[in-house]
């Protein structure tokens, strides 16, 4: 069952609007459709921005902003904004992401840390940073219904898994056998290079690369990143003394994530249909 929002924007009313003013209407519906797709991250990194330092009322600044996800995630589902399988899909994210921040911010790597103190901190992370993947997560699967995507080409299920797979262990494994990265990119650029993007802003299909789409998002969170850390929620070892840019590379990274995550919304019973797979 969709909630009144949504399923407005996905059946806008007919119009006959033609021309430059029909183009400023599709792009229109796209912006919104996209902040409504954002809905979870956009509230969640206003709240990373807007908390103090200090807390709220005696309450450290990683426990208030675990407080404000839970509560953003319940409503989301109570309003409808959210479905079941999508809330157990966006658990997955949130669990592959924590094992991942137990890792990176271990004293064996220590590749960023959390600075701050917290009662929900575990090995060191804050319970909130496993929000931060589960929030990509649900933008993708809120893109999936709100823009109507189909996947024209898409690589064979089996082989996407794989080099998700690859690219998830290659976060842990490249501290000791080498980074990999590289040649993962280079696979998914042939993987992925016929496949495409089909959505609908209002009511007429566009498309667009499934690579580009990929890194584009990735770009977005790239930002996202410099801004949490220059609002020194986390840092980089060479953010400690004086705040720096997060390095550009890291771009790729949160594209090849992007891929990945991707890759997971694709069990689920909605979009399973929507793909169409290369011969």
């Amino acid at each position: 069952m969709l909630n009144r929002l949504d399923h407005y924007l996905m059946k806008p009313p007919a119009t006959s609007l033609t021309g430059v003013k029909r183009y400023g209407l599709e792009f229109l519906w796209f912006g919104i459709k996209e902040l409504r797709a954002c809905l979870f991250a956009g509230l969640f990194f206003v709240a990373i921005f807007c908390v103090p330092r200090d807390g709220w009322l005696g309450i450290s600044r990683y426990d208030v902003l675990l407080l404000i996800a839970l509560a953003i995630q319940f409503t989301m589902f109570f309003t409808r904004l959210e479905s079941l399988d999508e809330i157990k899909a966006i658990t997955l994210f949130h669990l592959l992401g924590f094992a991942l921040e137990l890792f990176k911010t271990s004293s064996a790597i220590g590749s960023w840390s959390y600075p701050q103190a917290g009662w929900s901190k575990i090995g060191g992370v804050p319970l909130f940073s496993g929000f931060m993947y589960a929030a990509v997560g649900s933008y993708l699967i809120q893109c999936w219904r709100l823009l109507d995507l189909k996947i024209r080409h898409h690589p064979p299920i089996l082989h996407a898994v794989l080099l998700s797979l690859a690219l998830y262990a290659n976060f842990f494994t490249h501290h000791f056998i080498g980074d990999y990265r590289g040649y993962i990119a280079a696979v998914a650029l042939g993987m992925y290079a016929r496949s495409t993007v089909i959505f609908t802003p209002y009511d007429r299909p566009y498309k667009m690369p499934l690579l580009l789409a990929f890194a584009l998002i990735g770009f977005f969170i790239w930002l996202a990143e410099n801004m949490g850390t220059f609002f020194g929620v986390w840092r980089y070892p060479n953010q400690l003394g004086a705040w720096a840019t997060v390095h550009i590379g890291k771009w790729g990274s949160w594209s090849l994530l992007v891929m990945m995550t991707f890759t997971i919304t694709l069990f689920l019973k909605d979009i399973k249909k929507r793909i169409h797979v290369a011969q």
